[in-house]
């Protein structure tokens, strides 16, 4: 994977756990185009390495001493939005979870789940999409409610699209990037983002997540297997 000017993607992992640290670097080291730029055993330090390096995409740990995960991620998106924060947490963290969903996590990582999902993840966020572990996914539409229970409900939020915006949410919902949306939509990638605009402004959501979140709880996107 590359940035969109073909250098590599750069990343800072922040996780207290120095075995953690490791295990994630040796994952995103087998692809060429990621570069972690620095790491950090706290959110306090993670923000300031992402202050100083501005990089693509920031891996934080949900529980660290200090600033946790999801405070580091309101501030990142505060300090240096064009940074996205994608969370890396372990199954049993229900609350934390659900929580961060308003802190602007662009994505959400199992540390036990497969290493091809690392790497997916942070390809997908660095291309401007949005990236859930898919037993992460499922997990969270349970924590909302249920899929079956808010299908109504979301399905009654999403009345007001146009059929060309219900096209593009569900992609959102299915993880593509602006650009994969672009192609598969036959249209400029302006006017994706002018579409994700009007949706979130439309649907009163935050972020790509919450949007993708919505369109699942719709029936717009497959449940994943």
């Amino acid at each position: 994977m590359s940035d969109e000017c073909g250098r590599p993607v750069r990343v800072v992992l922040a996780d207290d756990e120095a075995l953690v640290r490791a295990g994630v670097r040796t994952i995103l080291a087998a692809d060429p185009g990621v570069e972690v730029v620095g790491e950090a055993e706290d959110g306090l330090a993670a923000v300031e390495l992402v202050r100083a390096h501005r990089p693509r995409v920031a891996l934080l740990d949900i529980r660290m001493p200090r600033c946790d995960g999801l405070s580091a991620a309101a501030q990142i998106r505060r300090l240096v939005p064009e940074t996205a924060a994608v969370m890396l947490t372990t199954f049993g963290d229900d609350d934390l979870i659900a929580r961060a969903l308003g802190h602007g996590a662009a994505g959400f990582l199992l540390k036990s789940g497969d290493p091809r999902e690392l790497l997916a993840g942070v390809g997908a966020v660095a291309d401007g999409g949005a990236y859930l572990s898919p037993r992460v996914a499922r997990r969270v539409i349970e924590l909302s409610g249920g899929r079956l229970a808010r299908g109504p409900y979301a399905r009654d939020r999403l009345a007001g699209l146009t059929d060309r915006e219900r096209d593009v949410l569900a992609l959102v919902g299915a993880g593509l990037s602006n650009a994969e949306i672009a192609r598969r939509l036959h249209l400029v990638e302006g006017t994706v983002k002018s579409y994700l605009t009007s949706i979130f402004t439309r649907l009163d959501v935050r972020n790509r997540v919450q949007a993708a979140i919505l369109a699942y709880e719709a029936g717009l996107v497959p449940p994943a297997g």
